[in-house]
């Protein structure tokens, strides 16, 4: 992918509008004075996940060229309730391929906007999305989660935010599920603080990154799923792997234990909802040693299965 420029992601802000909220950063509870860790609250979003800001952009641009019959998107649910609700604020007939260990927190989302759910086992929907086809669906456009450019750029927006907020910015901490998050936020930062480290964070049981980043090309790894389901793939596709190592070249895999224990930090000290996906990014972010200046913790998602918080919030690891 050719490198993203600001004026792409201003474009996209511009078309998000109001749709979209310019979600708080806020100091850590418990750092120093200054603070040592911010956390960027994408799981305040309308939808309970970073995922508008790509969905929404990317939706927005197939409809430039004219009117769709309708979209579809493979997603464990943050996607798929994302531009479920994009598509019906717009009227296009929306439909979300989802794996059948989808949490049912995230699918009763994607009903509730509206979109018509198809499950499949996990490994079906992961090849349809390295395809970008299924043959059922085969007169609507697909939509992919994170490998589209508009979606990579939408993305972007959470980056440029960061770097207005926190001028000083150091490190930003960015979970790494298929990488369009971590792809969009570092290329803003690389505009407009080139300085700053972004370092992806996967769980020890799914991470293909690091993996990627230890064998120097796109690799797979042996998949154990978990509750921290937004995240953690089987392999990085290769066009992603183009894109994001020139961007990114640190990785961080904390344990189910430190994810979890993250996701009850934010819930004990902020009040605030985190998925497992959302809380590796603070997990990784506790770990690091003080000294390197301020950093961001990105806090992708709050969409998680009440049972699976109370386990957590109980202390346990579902």
């Amino acid at each position: 992918m050719d490198p993203i420029g600001l004026e792409e992601i201003h474009r996209a802000r511009e078309r998000l509008g109001s749709s979209v909220l310019r979600t708080p950063l806020v100091p850590l509870d418990g750092s120093p004075d200054p603070p040592r860790i911010f956390l960027k609250l994408d799981c305040l979003q309308p939808t309970g996940s970073f995922k508008v800001r790509g969905a929404g952009n990317s939706l927005a641009s197939a409809l430039e060229s004219g009117p769709v019959p309708g979209v579809y998107t493979t997603s464990a649910g943050n996607m798929g309730q994302a531009l479920a609700w994009h598509a019906h604020r717009r009227n296009v007939p929306c439909t979300v391929i989802a794996p059948d260990t989808a949490p049912r927190v995230k699918l009763a989302g994607i009903e509730r906007h509206g979109a018509r759910i198809v499950q499949l086992p996990w490994d079906e929907v992961w090849h349809i999305g390295e395809t970008r086809s299924y043959a059922p669906l085969a007169d609507q456009r697909y939509l992919h989660p994170f490998a589209d450019r508009p979606m990579i750029v939408g993305n972007a927006t959470a980056g440029l935010e960061i770097a207005d907020e926190l001028p000083d910015v150091a490190t930003v901490f960015v979970p790494f599920g298929g990488g369009g998050l971590i792809a969009g936020v570092a290329s803003a930062l690389r505009l407009v603080r080139p300085s700053c480290r972004v370092v992806a964070c996967e769980p020890e049981t799914a991470a293909p990154f690091a993996a990627s980043l230890a064998a120097g090309r796109a690799s797979s790894v042996d998949r154990r799923p978990s509750f921290v389901d937004g995240i953690g793939a089987r392999n990085v596709i290769p066009e992603m792997w183009d894109t994001v190592h020139g961007l990114v070249t640190e990785a961080r895999t904390p344990s189910l234990r430190a994810i979890a224990d993250a996701v009850r930090f934010c819930f004990e000290r902020h009040r605030v909802v985190v998925e497992g996906a959302g809380a590796a990014s603070l997990a990784a972010a506790l770990a690091e040693p003080p000294g390197r200046g301020p950093a961001v913790a990105l806090i992708s998602g709050g969409n998680i299965d009440l049972p699976v918080l109370e386990k957590i919030l109980g202390g346990g690891v579902p």
